[in-house]
């Protein structure tokens, strides 16, 4: 550890030590303090992990509380459109993911059903179904085109729509929402106006559900008498946009970073067999699901510093996949890697429920658009690539691409 590096004042976001990379002052932090103090935006003194070993620990450590209700949440950059927060969040009902055991699981539990990983391997043939309709759609338009638009975003969007028995039809709306909602500098009223009309959607929705239920995961849900409406929409409302903002964003930053490493792109379309390790890499090379909140219940010693109850703890997803002292040379993609221990999906309790679904779909969707489109290429050069920064979920927001001959 390095005594001398000055604690960060705000987290550092901006990618300039390229698209795929942590900023250089993240990478700078791990090195010299991966559990570092951070003076945040609205002068709460609060932490930074970075080092894999203690993002590890401390994603295991239930004393590290996902709620957003026990204290003021401080948000670690500037959110100008945003007042600072003066008083704790409510809690949202079956918004699980900010909940604590043993709320979050029994909640998590009335899902486990219907994410495992046989139940997902019957859903892989209507998977690659629809990745191949979409590359259909994809085959009629004349390039240059938005990937995210024409396939990185509709493919999972089709997909978490059918298991949830969503009308896709109603999909814009959903989209559009979801993505004033995830936008950092927001305005308060925004984010607000964004999540009510996500919300009374869905409300409506699992109402129905429970009054008609069909074959889809949102029926099997509000077949429990013992949840109710508020926390069925809340679980909805999570379902709905983990299941697709996620995986739209892997899809479209996956398949830039494949066009940035041609000799990687080369070999996976030599050999598709490649393909489920190559989606591993990309998942930890990239790591979408980068900046985790957490909340110290106890005073609790982590890395050799102790972090004092209260406390709000940052946690970055991608340092931790870059750190050298787990993984060799980090920041080179490798589709061969087999180093087991990838933190994209998270650890502990909160580990992504949704994971063996993600995979289906990227290995889906990457195989369909390498055989389908052989010479896909950028059509702007990389540099103007216009990078989600301003989200939290990282991504692109648009993917301009060409190809010098018809997808078929």
């Amino acid at each position: 550890m390095n005594p001398t590096i000055s604690i960060p004042h705000g987290l550092p976001i901006e990618r300039d030590a390229g698209p795929f990379d942590p900023p250089r002052r993240i990478t700078q932090l791990r090195e010299a303090r991966p559990v570092s103090p951070m003076v945040f935006p609205d002068g709460h003194e609060g932490w930074l992990v970075t080092g894999y070993d203690a993002v590890r620990r401390l994603m295991a450590d239930t004393r590290f509380s996902s709620r957003q209700d026990i204290g003021i949440l401080h948000i670690p950059y500037e959110t100008p459109n945003m007042p600072a927060a003066t008083e704790p969040s409510p809690q949202t009902p079956g918004l699980f993911i900010a909940m604590d055991a043993p709320d979050h699981t029994r909640l998590r539990r009335k899902l486990a059903g219907a994410f495992t990983v046989k139940r997902m391997k019957t859903l892989e043939e209507q998977i690659i179904d629809i990745v191949e309709r979409q590359l259909d759609e994809l085959a009629r338009l004349t390039p240059p085109v938005d990937l995210v638009k024409e396939f990185a975003l509709p493919v999972p969007s089709l997909v978490i729509c059918e298991m949830l028995g969503v009308p896709y039809a109603d999909r814009e709306n959903f989209q559009i929402n979801s993505a004033k909602f995830l936008v950092k500098d927001q305005s308060l009223d925004e984010k607000i106006a964004a999540y009510v009309a996500m919300t009374t959607y869905l409300a409506e929705l699992v109402a129905r559900k429970r009054a008609e239920p069909g074959q889809d995961i949102l029926s099997d849900l509000a077949s429990h008498d013992d949840l109710t409406i508020e926390e069925l929409t809340g679980m909805a409302f999570l379902l709905l946009l983990a299941g697709h903002e996620t995986t739209a964003n892997m899809l479209a930053l996956g398949t830039f970073a494949l066009l940035e490493h041609p000799d990687q792109l080369a070999e996976l379309r030599a050999d598709p067999d490649l393909l489920p390790d190559a989606v591993e890499e990309l998942m930890r090379y990239l790591s979408v699901v980068d900046i985790l909140f957490r909340y110290a219940t106890a005073d609790i010693e982590l890395g050799g510093e102790t972090i004092r109850e209260g406390s709000t703890v940052i946690v970055s997803m991608l340092a931790a996949n870059r750190d050298p002292q787990r993984f060799d040379n980090p920041d080179t993609l490798d589709i061969h890697r087999e180093a087991r221990g990838r933190l994209s999906f998270g650890h502990g309790i909160h580990q992504c429920l949704g994971q063996q679904l993600a995979r289906i779909e990227m290995r889906a969707g990457f195989a369909g658009l390498l055989r389908r489109v052989p010479t896909l290429e950028l059509a702007i050069p990389a540099g103007e690539v216009r990078l989600r920064t301003d989200m939290n979920i990282y991504g692109v927001h648009e993917l301009p691409v060409t190809w010098t001959e018809s997808a078929s």
